[in-house]
C-alpha cells in the first residue's frame, strides 16, 4: 500500500499509511478560557449545552464507580464530564440535550457499517421474534462460524464467547495447555482485556488512567508474563533465550490501538512469525479490534502473517456483545468438551449477537467496502493533520482502512513509549474544542478512532473544516 509523509517527519512505510508532521518551532494563539475542574488536566470550557447530561452522570457517580461502567467513558483525560448520548444512527449520535455529533467512536469499533443499519435492525426484529437466548445450539452458530473460518486466515475453528477480555482469557488457557508451558509475552500498550495476566504495563484504560499494573492483581498471576515494547524484535529474542522452553505464546494487537494507533514496522510481525516457530511457542493475534476492519479477513490478511490463534470481537457482533477465538483444528480441538480445556459461557453464542454478525459481515463483502473505508479514512487523517501543520503543531498520525490515529507530537510513534510523548493537555483542549464544533472522537489520546461505511464525504469535509477552526484556538 501507498505510504505517506509530509512535513519534516519521519513517515513509515510499507502498506501502512502513516502521516508525519513536525514544526518544531509552533507557535499558540492565546486566549482566555474559564476552567474547570478535573483529574487529569485543564482544559477549556466553552459554550457545550449539557445540563441533561451533567444531572444523568451527577447522579450515576453515586451509583457506579466513576458513574461509568468502563473507565475511560468517564472523560478523566480529557476533563469536564462526559456526554450522555440517547441515540444514535448511521455516523451520527445524538445526547440527552439534543446535541447532534459525527461519531469516530463507533461504540469503540463495531459499528463498522454505521449505527443502527436498517438491515441489521430487521434482521433482529425477526430474531428476537423466536427469543433472546436459547442456551442451546442454533443454527445461526454455524452461519457466522462459517463465515469467520473462511475469511480469517488462522481460523480452522472457533469458539464464540460474550466479549474480548473473555476471548483473550480462553486464548491464553489454551496456549498454556496446548503447549504444556506457563510464560507468555506481551507488548507495552497492548490492551487484551481486564483479565490478572494481561494487566501489566497494558494499554487502553489503563494507559489512559496511567496505571503501570493494577491493584488487587496477585503477583502470581502476572509471574509469567513477560513484556516488551512493540516494534522491538530484539528484546523479543532476548527474553526467548532467558526463558528458553518456557513461553507458551506471544500476543499482541497487530495493529495497536489500545495507545493510540501504531502500525507495526516492516518485518516485525514476520520475525514475530518465525522466531515463535523456531522455538515451538504459537503466535496470537489479538484481532478483537482489527478483525474485519483492516481488511475482510483482518490484519493477518492485509499483511500476509498467519499466526497460530486468534481472539475476535466487536465486529463481528454487528454491535452486540461478543468475543470468539480461533486457531488451527488441532489446537482448538484441546477445548472442552472436545478436548480437556474448559472453557464456557451461559451467553455464549446468542442469538441475536449472531444474528447482528451475519448481516454485518455480509454488508462487509459487499465489493469496494474497504476501499471506501480507505479512501474516507484518508481524507479525515491527512485533513486533520493538515490543519494541524498549517496552525503550527507538531502532530503525526496514520491510518489502514477503517482505523486510524494521531498525536500530538512530532514522532514518529513506533510504540507506547513514544506515544506517551504525546501533549495530553493539548489533545485535551483540541477535544473539547471539536465536541463543541459537533464531532465526537475517544476522550484520549491513546485510543484509536473508527470510520464506518455510513461516514459521508460531507462528514469527513465537515470535520476537517471543525479541526481548522479549532487548531487555531488552541
Amino acid at each position: 500500500m501507498e505510504a505517506i509523509s509530509a512535513g519534516t517527519g519521519i513517515g513509515l512505510s510499507w502498506r501502512s499509511k502513516p502521516i508525519t508532521y513536525s514544526n518544531p518551532s509552533s507557535s499558540r494563539v492565546t486566549r482566555r478560557f474559564s476552567q474547570i475542574k478535573m483529574t487529569a488536566v485543564s482544559v477549556e470550557k466553552k459554550t457545550l449545552n449539557i445540563p441533561k447530561s451533567e444531572e444523568i452522570f451527577k447522579e450515576a457517580k453515586d451509583l457506579m464507580p466513576g458513574g461509568v461502567n468502563s473507565p475511560v467513558r468517564a472523560f478523566n483525560s480529557v476533563g469536564g464530564q462526559p456526554i450522555v448520548v440517547d441515540s444514535v444512527k448511521g455516523s451520527h449520535m445524538w445526547d440527552v440535550d439534543g446535541n447532534e455529533y459525527i461519531d469516530y467512536v463507533g461504540s469503540w469499533g463495531p459499528a463498522i457499517i454505521g449505527h443502527a443499519d436498517d438491515k441489521v435492525l430487521a434482521a433482529l426484529t425477526e430474531t428476537m421474534k423466536k427469543g433472546t437466548s436459547f442456551g442451546a445450539p442454533s443454527a445461526l452458530e454455524n452461519v457466522l462460524a462459517k463465515m469467520v473460518i473462511s475469511a480469517v486466515p488462522s481460523i480452522e475453528m472457533v469458539r464464540f464467547v460474550n466479549s474480548g477480555t473473555e476471548a483473550c482469557m480462553g486464548v491464553l488457557r489454551l496456549a498454556r495447555a496446548f503447549t504444556g508451558r506457563q510464560k507468555i509475552i506481551k507488548f507495552e500498550g497492548c490492551y487484551h482485556g481486564h483479565a490478572d495476566p494481561f494487566l501489566v504495563k497494558a494499554g487502553s484504560g489503563v494507559a489512559t488512567l496511567g496505571l503501570p499494573d493494577s491493584p488487587g492483581v496477585p503477583k502470581s498471576s502476572t509471574h509469567d508474563t513477560l513484556t516488551s515494547p512493540y516494534n522491538d524484535i530484539s528484546t523479543v529474542e532476548n527474553l526467548f533465550k532467558a526463558h528458553r522452553g518456557e513461553i507458551a505464546a506471544v500476543i499482541l494487537e497487530p495493529v495497536v490501538g489500545n495507545s493510540g494507533f501504531i502500525e507495526p514496522q516492516p518485518g516485525f510481525l514476520d520475525a514475530l512469525r518465525q522466531i515463535t516457530k523456531e522455538n515451538d511457542s504459537l503466535l496470537i493475534f489479538d484481532e478483537v479490534m482489527t478483525g474485519f476492519r483492516l481488511a475482510y479477513g483482518g490484519a493477518q490478511e492485509y499483511f500476509g502473517v498467519t499466526p497460530d490463534l486468534t481472539t475476535l470481537g466487536k465486529i463481528i457482533g454487528g454491535g452486540l456483545p461478543v468475543g470468539a477465538f480461533g486457531g488451527r483444528r488441532e489446537i482448538m480441538e484441546m477445548v472442552a468438551p472436545a478436548g480437556p480445556m474448559y472453557q464456557a459461557g451461559t451467553l455464549s453464542g446468542n442469538p441475536l449477537a449472531m444474528t447482528a454478525g451475519i448481516q454485518t459481515l455480509t454488508r462487509l463483502q459487499e465489493s469496494g467496502s474497504y476501499e471506501y473505508l480507505d479512501k474516507i479514512t484518508g481524507e479525515l487523517t491527512k485533513g486533520i493533520l493538515d490543519a494541524g501543520k498549517k496552525a503550527g503543531h507538531e502532530m503525526c498520525g496514520g491510518y489502514i482502512r477503517g482505523m486510524y490515529g494521531f498525536f500530538f507530537t512530532g514522532g514518529p510513534v513506533y510504540n507506547f513509549g513514544d506515544a506517551k510523548k504525546s501533549d495530553t493537555a493539548k489533545f485535551a483542549r483540541f477535544y473539547w474544542g471539536m465536541l463543541e464544533e459537533g464531532v465526537y472522537f475517544a476522550p484520549s489520546q491513546f485510543e484509536a478512532g473508527f470510520t464506518s461505511l455510513a461516514h459521508t464525504s460531507g462528514d469527513i469535509q465537515q470535520t476537517i473544516e471543525a479541526a481548522e477552526k479549532v487548531f487555531q484556538q488552541l
